[in-house]
């Protein structure tokens, strides 16, 4: 049985400059979320009864009508969350503007292997910096991580514990092709996804509920055999910045949202057809309690 849909993630850009190796967004394009087309889309989520929206790129600091969309998400009620990497000057600027409006804001970072594996620059530290320039109330540092060690492990707890910010752990996850790209085995690559989960284990109390995605993954990356990846369980909808709405950024059924309200009603409210992948897993979390899908991790004292 489907999650009943209670939130949102959508992309406001269609491009990103950062242009992760390792990225597993579902969609790429040029172009930004209309604000027409996302008013519409917003009024068609209430109905729904989502009552929030997270938004995302893309990069969401380049929507040149951002304070809008932030503005116009709350004249209906919805609280407004915003994942970004935002670090060049400007970027931050424009973060600042609509922070106070924000219920939280999440800022990406990869570990030093990641960057090196993904090609990105996307310290931990400038992370930071971005989280300390602006005035949300919940800040969030979100560390991809790939190939840990403990002195870096242990300078992140140090850095997260002094400014104050809540920090969230997810692997790299690759897909066959970028495995065979990097010269890397399946068996590998999971292993790798333990080891790092190990050291983080030394300076964080990681949740049960990581080391259960972790296994998660191995799962979908290693199916038994004749064994059926399970279905679609997100609460989250996903809206791409050309309006159109999907119950999973990979799924395959999606609806414009200037369709009529009964075909757009049919795909959220439908059970999904879809089965997880390791892509879709990464950004959903799946799991059977829904309370439970976060790998929230908190730096010890």
């Amino acid at each position: 049985m489907n999650a009943h849909v209670r939130t949102a993630l959508i992309s406001t850009a269609g491009h990103c400059k950062v242009a992760c190796g390792f990225c597993f967004r579902a969609d790429r394009a040029h172009g930004f979320l209309d604000t027409a087309t996302y008013a519409r889309t917003l009024s068609r989520l209430k109905e729904m009864g989502v009552d929030g929206v997270c938004l995302t790129g893309g990069e969401p600091t380049h929507h040149p009508q951002l304070r809008q969309l932030v503005r116009l998400a709350r004249q209906f009620g919805m609280s407004v969350s915003m994942v970004t990497s935002a670090r060049a000057v400007a970027e931050v600027v424009t973060l600042s503007t609509v922070a106070h409006l924000l219920a939280n804001v999440t800022v990406s970072a990869d570990s030093q292997g990641a960057m090196l594996l993904g090609r990105t620059t996307r310290t931990a530290t400038s992370g930071i910096d971005t989280l300390r320039a602006i005035s949300t109330e919940t800040k969030i540092l979100h560390v991809t991580c790939w190939g840990l060690s403990d002195s870096e492990c242990r300078d992140l707890a140090g850095l997260v514990s002094d400014a104050g910010v809540e920090v969230q752990f997810s692997p790299v996850v690759l897909d066959e092709r970028a495995l065979r790209r990097d010269g890397k085995s399946v068996q590998d690559y999971l292993v790798q996804q333990h080891l790092d989960a190990d050291v983080l284990g030394r300076y964080f109390n990681l949740s049960d509920r990581y080391r259960e995605y972790l296994c998660e993954l191995r799962d979908l990356q290693l199916p038994a055999a004749g064994g059926d990846r399970w279905s679609c369980r997100s609460a989250t909808a996903y809206v791409s910045a050309d309006g159109h709405m999907r119950r999973c950024p990979y799924g395959q059924a999606s609806v414009s949202v200037h369709e009529p309200r009964a075909e757009i009603r049919q795909i959220l409210s439908a059970p999904a057809q879809d089965r997880v992948i390791p892509d879709c897993a990464a950004i959903c979390r799946p799991s059977a309690a829904s309370d439970e899908r976060s790998a929230s991790c908190a730096a010890q004292a």
